[in-house]
């Protein structure tokens, strides 16, 4: 599951604290930075929930589908077998006058 890969959140990115040293960063630059990496982390987290919620939609969609089609191919009625009762039906009540 994708949840499991995942290691911070954009709640845990936004509560960050870094250590200060003697030449370390600026902080206004690594505070925008990582604002940028929170909105990145929340889009993501909307476009996956979008998708696995049409994911579970275009699943559900299919299975309804498949149920709709399994009556008629239980049946095993092809066109084929249409035609050949129909043959025999008009050879046996029309005999050999159809064919003469």
């Amino acid at each position: 599951m994708l949840s499991d890969k995942i290691r911070l959140s954009a709640k845990e990115i936004l509560e960050k604290e870094f250590k200060t040293g003697v030449r370390g960063y600026k902080q206004e630059e690594v505070d925008k930075f990582l604002d940028f990496i929170i909105k990145d982390y929340e889009a993501f987290n909307q476009e996956i929930e979008e998708l696995q919620q049409e994911n579970l939609r275009l699943k559900k969609q299919l299975d309804e589908s498949s149920k709709k089609q399994q009556p008629a191919q239980q049946t095993g009625t092809t066109n084929f077998d249409i035609l050949k009762r129909l043959s025999n039906l008009e050879k046996h009540v029309f005999g050999s006058k159809l064919y003469d």
